[in-house]
């Protein structure tokens, strides 16, 4: 049997034919439609293409796994609010199966992507995980005998909004001092900003061809590598409230595995090899506890519909 695995974000739906080994057979896409109704036939639209085009039928299929940015009720597949969809309880399952009549289930996006890595990706040899996406901002997701742990009415799961600094920077979400406001990409960005305001001389200068719009979650690490004080100090800041944050993780769940994605993951062994440092040194919050494995998430691009498919696993 086959899953469909959809993944909406803001600008685009990627939905893929994915088989019982997590491998995706088949896919396409489609722009983001704004208007509920509108993106719902679209959809369908595009399930029904993938599934003739396969020649297969919704019998061939165990179900829809949807992937979606926002707050979302899993038990009834409603999306509660998605900012930047602009939705407001649109109750997409009900919707969807209007068009086609199999199981449909509906988690966060970046708890589908914790899902896949924990089912298919790089913590697939582990039956606890945790997950942060280092994007825009800081997605997590919780992964507890390989199921995913989404909290009372799927509104949990929200690791980025925890506090690393009693009233520090301001966060999105309104709250002072979040993990999200210090790890993401977002924030090591105004942290490079900020080091390069303070030495006009820094070699991060001339990476973004002295123009500070161009700083990205790359600028600091790589010239880190070209040995520029700055961006040393841009890194290892960066590296301490990242590591910091995860042990307060390691301290609550105790997983086994430690999963790191998005872009600045992108670092590679470059960053789990100063976290483990980091983390090592503190004997990962109390000596004698068993040490959690920090790992790169694998599936790239393709979590998110490897992801969702997971859901009905």
């Amino acid at each position: 049997m086959y899953t469909i695995g959809v993944d909406i974000g803001g600008m685009s739906v990627k939905v893929g034919l994915v088989d019982e080994r997590g491998v995706i057979i088949a896919n396409n896409r489609a722009k983001t439609e704004k208007e509920p109704e509108k993106m719902v036939e679209i959809l369908a639209g595009q399930i029904n293409n993938l599934l003739k085009e396969n020649n297969l039928t919704v019998k061939d299929v165990n179900g829809i796994g949807i992937g979606c940015p926002g707050t979302i009720t899993g038990a009834t597949g409603v999306i509660e609010y998605a900012n930047n969809l602009g939705w407001h309880k649109v109750p997409l399952g009900e919707m969807l199966k209007k068009y086609i009549d199999v199981e449909v289930r509906i988690s966060n996006d970046a708890n589908v992507a914790a899902l896949g890595e924990a089912i298919y990706g790089v913590a697939k040899d582990y039956n606890s995980a945790i997950m942060f996406t280092l994007g825009t901002g800081v997605g997590g997701g919780i992964i507890l005998d390989k199921k995913l742990y989404e909290g009372n009415e799927s509104k949990g799961a929200e690791l980025g909004h925890t506090t690393l600094v009693l009233d520090g920077e301001e966060c999105t979400c309104g709250r002072k001092g979040c993990i999200e406001a210090y790890v993401s990409a977002t924030a090591l960005i105004r942290q490079t900003k900020q080091a390069m305001e303070q030495n006009k001389e820094s070699k991060m200068w001339e990476f973004v061809g002295g123009d500070i719009n161009k700083v990205d979650g790359r600028t600091a690490f790589e010239t880190a590598k070209l040995g520029d004080k700055s961006a040393e100090l841009v890194r290892d800041n960066y590296i301490k409230y990242l590591a910091e944050s995860m042990m307060n993780m390691f301290n609550i769940f105790r997983p086994e595995a430690f999963i790191l994605g998005g872009g600045v993951s992108a670092q590679g062994e470059y960053l789990t090899s100063r976290l483990k440092d980091y983390c090592e040194v503190r004997h990962y919050g109390y000596q004698g506890t068993p040490k959690v494995e920090i790992l790169i998430a694998t599936l790239g691009n393709d979590a998110g519909i490897i992801g969702a498919a997971a859901l009905l696993k």
